[in-house]
């Protein structure tokens, strides 16, 4: 016997097989459900692609792949869901052509083929949002544009939950939320009860206060910060942060660098200072393989943060350098490449040491 959604499909005369639709949905609000709606009147299939997983807690990205598919799921039918495919993708910060090629992988894995033929494909976005771009990247599928559902903004969302534990209190019970489907509403109500919550109020608070020290500025200010991406026989060298903002995520070593000084010679201070790392200057400066800056606008919680990285490839050795952090330096190890994960990665850190080495972009699970 044909099941109900199969009767449906036979019946509806979409105009597309498939529609992808690309977000971070931090949180899902009513602005991406009526793009979702539109999508499934559309289309036979609906792949949502939900980026930014697989990193680390932030205030930009506090909720995981799973706790947002979840919220996701909740805000439609058991008919509806059976024609939603919700996918994890990471990003690719600095290289458009590995994203692009993991969303076209994305799509290829998951949408349905009709009658022995490739689906008819569309990308669906709201009007003057990020569309535009993702359209300019995946020439050969049809656009489809949803107009945009004003005074919806997933980061006054977010800055709402996590300026104090009272704000989240008086944002969510006084019917402020108004641009939260119930669904989401209730995880949220319920993710304010748990300890990731709190470090993100801890982070928020300390942002501010970092806020206020330039806020008699004549212009926003630009920091300027230098890592070093230190790597010797499948090792690459990382540090334990022990404060926040991302406390106990690993980082790449690095600092702001001081007025009267060289980028590359900040970076060696950094690696003979903190570190301690036994590996003559000389030998670490004839190991320079490259050096690249990383300005994604948001790629720092401190507001507009430029970062000069410098890879250093040390000659393979049986033995690794030896670490021996100075006093209220970081605690610093050897990591191998095939354990690194995005998500215990500070900030971009993961996105820098794949430019440099070109590890995969693809992370099985969800």
């Amino acid at each position: 016997m044909a099941s109900t959604q199969q009767v449906r499909s036979a019946q509806h005369d979409y105009d597309f097989d498939c529609l992808v639709f690309i977000g971070r949905f931090q949180p899902p609000h009513l602005g991406h459900l009526a793009v979702i709606h539109e999508a499934l009147k559309r289309a036979r299939q609906v792949i949502v692609l939900v980026g930014s997983a697989w990193q680390a807690r932030s205030l930009r990205n506090p909720w995981r792949f799973d706790e947002r598919q979840a919220m996701l799921r909740g805000c439609f039918d058991e008919e509806d869901n059976q024609r939603l495919d919700i996918e994890p993708l990471l990003d690719a910060l600095y290289n458009d052509d590995v994203w692009v090629r993991d969303v076209q992988r994305k799509v290829r894995d998951v949408a349905s083929p009709q009658h022995g033929r490739l689906p008819r494909t569309g990308l669906i976005g709201a009007s003057r949002g990020q569309s535009s771009y993702y359209l300019s990247l995946f020439p050969q599928w049809e656009s489809v544009s949803v107009p945009l559902v004003e005074g919806i903004s997933a980061s006054q969302i977010r800055e709402r939950l996590f300026r104090s534990h009272s704000s989240a209190g008086d944002y969510l019970s006084t019917g402020a939320a108004h641009d939260l489907p119930p669904s989401v509403h209730t995880a949220l109500g319920t993710f304010a009860d748990e300890e990731p919550f709190q470090r993100l109020i801890e982070e928020q608070q300390l942002l501010e206060q970092y806020r206020s020290a330039w806020a008699e500025a004549p212009y926003p200010p630009i920091f300027v910060t230098v890592n070093a991406v230190v790597v010797q026989s499948g090792h690459v060298l990382l540090v334990k942060r022990t404060a926040a903002p991302g406390k106990g995520l690993l980082a790449l070593p690095g600092g702001f660098i001081n007025p009267h000084e060289r980028l590359l010679d900040a970076c060696l201070r950094e690696l003979r200072e903190r570190l301690r790392l036994k590996v003559p200057e000389p030998v670490l400066k004839g190991s320079l393989r490259g050096q690249r800056l990383f300005d994604e606008p948001h790629r720092s919680w401190r507001g507009r943060t430029l970062a000069e990285a410098f890879y250093f490839a040390l000659r393979p050795e049986q033995q690794l350098p030896q670490l021996k952090p100075a006093k209220g330096g970081d605690h610093a190890r050897w990591v191998a490449l095939a354990d690194l994960e995005p998500e215990s990665l500070f900030e971009d850190h993961f996105f820098i040491i794949q430019n440099f080495l070109g590890l995969p972009a693809d992370f099985g699970g969800s």
